[in-house]
């Protein structure tokens, strides 16, 4: 395969730093702000130059060979010579569904195979644009966010689906609204760009607002961090954090892993007095049968991601409650790294349920989308 455009692969996308859960002000940055919803999906960099199509992902990576259906759509939809930054995404039940996306990526040896054939069926992906790096022979990188969107709302406007133009607003309201509502459709903040911005490769210069929460956890087990600590022995690497359903049973909800070093080694002593030698013992030994741990819901399961990593853990037994903190869930699991905040000495641990958490009210996708 051999581009003609005039902005080549790899390109390193243009990222964003987290200001908080309160959407800044237009003034706060010289030639105002942009808003638009930040989609749950993997980062991806659209080449198109005609029949030659690369999606390349957030490493650089040409993802095009787990993708197949985007590169027939883009084939035949897209202009004959683009290069688009978006955001690839599955709709499942009217909402963003990342568990889902995440199961489109097989390995490479797969290529052309049956596997990524039916994954592409039955959770086909739609492609959010938010950006245009180049159209024809123009490379529009060093010109500013504003004209790029404009020429990009002119390019797509007639594109159907699976490709979409993610909205924008100018209104720091209606993104305050959008930041409240469109989570109930999956999506999970709100970005802020700044207008007279050229497209900075590799720099966080825009702006992320995402919901911070709290919830209290059981700590239920940990698993050692791969560097051992000076004198040679385990650290804590990751706290597994777990959660009661209403029938009493504790499930493996995420882990809590960035500690100092220094907090690692020191976690080791305060966990010491919990260590349990037998994982029968345990509300998580019944996933140590065959059935579970092929599901991936065991904290030690073996997965086409996780390889031949060691995976070994060390069993708490459930008596401590840790207070975390938390964005938003992907079903019943935290959908980021759990960011531990303290010791909760005061808590019953059965009081740690799913009750506590704050789900947000079900919104329409398609009134963001369009027809999904």
């Amino acid at each position: 395969m051999t581009l003609r455009l005039p902005v080549l692969p790899p390109v390193s996308p243009m990222l964003a730093k987290p200001t908080g859960a309160r959407v800044p002000a237009p003034d706060s940055v010289a030639g105002g702000l942009a808003y638009e919803p930040k989609w749950d999906g993997f980062r991806c960099v659209l080449f198109r130059d005609g029949d030659d199509v690369v999606v390349q992902g957030r490493s650089g990576d040409d993802l095009a060979y787990a993708f197949p259906e985007m590169v027939d759509a883009a084939r035949r939809l897209l202009p004959e010579r683009v290069v688009l930054d978006g955001e690839l995404v599955v709709v499942v039940d009217d909402r963003l569904s990342f568990e889902s996306l995440t199961k489109r990526i097989r390995p490479r040896k797969e290529a052309g195979g049956w596997k990524i054939a039916e994954l592409a069926e039955q959770w086909p992906t739609s492609y959010v644009a938010f950006d245009l790096l180049a159209d024809d022979d123009t490379d529009l990188r060093e010109r500013a966010y504003a004209d790029r969107r404009d020429r990009l709302e002119q390019l797509l406007h007639t594109v159907p689906a699976p490709f979409h133009l993610t909205p924008v607003t100018r209104d720091p309201d209606e993104a305050r609204r959008w930041f409240e509502v469109f989570e109930g459709a999956g999506l999970d903040g709100v970005i802020a760009k700044p207008l007279a911005d050229p497209y900075r490769e590799g720099v966080r210069a825009l702006l992320k607002v995402k919901h911070a929460r709290t919830a209290d956890v059981v700590v239920a087990g940990w698993r050692a961090h791969k560097q051992p600590g000076p004198d040679g022995q385990p650290v804590v690497g990751s706290l597994l954090l777990g959660l009661y359903d209403d029938a009493g049973r504790l499930h493996h909800v995420g882990v809590a892993s960035s500690f100092t070093a220094a907090r690692r080694a020191d976690l080791v002593d305060e966990l010491a007095a919990y260590a349990l030698d037998d994982l029968s013992e345990h509300p998580w030994s019944e996933w140590a049968d065959a059935q579970a741990h092929a599901s991936g819901r065991m904290p030690g399961a073996v997965s086409r991601w996780t390889g031949g990593k060691d995976l070994s853990w060390t069993p708490l037994r459930p008596d401590l409650v840790a207070e975390v903190g938390y964005d938003h869930l992907e079903g019943d699991r935290f959908r980021h790294v759990a960011q531990w905040k303290r010791w909760r000495p005061d808590r019953d641990p059965l009081s740690c349920t799913y009750d506590q958490l704050e789900r947000p009210v079900r919104f329409d996708l398609a009134s963001i989308l369009g027809d999904t």
